[in-house]
């Protein structure tokens, strides 16, 4: 059966067939040698973009979206009407008191992400910039694959009546995104499971019960 016949099936049972996607050009010459920096352990690259959407009202708001792209988890989806280069850092500030200083930072060359204040900040706690070519937002694919699926599980789906419900619903995606749905490229698991402890080991062992008090002895007779 070949992909044609596949996408009639999927019309006629009033599924959504997949936008085709166009043919880039290689990301690393055939003999092997990259020509882009590659994540090669967690926290090793991060990338980090924009995606913007509407609420019921018209009325428009921004996501600011961070990946790791060794283990593919969202590290943060920040929603706000307006985002700057200020909310950029106070993001970052947040993750890397967290997680720990990434090694590089991937973005494009959004004026929020070349700002001079962000570049000074990131330099100076000890991590790297890696700005992708100017018109290229195949070579930043890892996060422009997370805006894609964001925007086709979610957006696509959801009207927003305010801002408010907005964060509440895509802070609960993002934690499924990370703990429940399972990922191709990591053999069909997600990035950062969940543990559950079952209640009875659990438990701590059980507590010494008191000694029962002593008993006093009887006061003497004062006769």
């Amino acid at each position: 059966m070949n992909d044609k016949r596949v996408e009639r099936i999927w019309r006629r049972e009033g599924l959504k067939v997949p936008a085709k996607q166009p043919k880039r050009g290689r990301l690393w010459p055939s003999d092997g040698s990259c020509i882009r920096l590659r994540a090669e352990s967690p926290n090793h690259v991060w990338s980090y973009d924009f995606v913007e959407d509407r609420t019921h009202d018209g009325r428009k708001y921004r996501m600011l979206n961070v990946i790791d792209e060794f283990t593919h988890e969202c590290l943060a989806i920040r929603v706000s009407r307006k985002l700057k280069a200020t909310d950029v850092i106070d993001v970052l500030s947040d993750l890397f008191i967290l997680r720990g200083v990434p090694g590089h930072v991937r973005s494009d060359h959004g004026p929020e992400f070349i700002a001079k204040a962000v570049q000074e900040w990131i330099t100076a706690v000890g991590a790297k910039t890696a700005y992708i070519a100017p018109g290229n937002p195949w070579e930043n694919g890892f996060i422009e694959s997370f805006n894609a699926r964001l925007r086709d599980e979610l957006l696509d789906g959801e009207i927003f009546s305010s801002l408010k419900e907005a964060k509440v619903v895509i802070e609960s995606w993002r934690r499924h995104y990370n703990t429940l749905r399972p990922h191709g490229s990591l053999g069909y698991k997600p990035p950062a499971p969940e543990v559950f402890v079952p209640a009875m080991s659990a438990r701590a062992a059980p507590h010494p019960q008191p000694t029962a008090p002593s008993v006093l002895a009887e006061r003497p007779s004062l006769h």
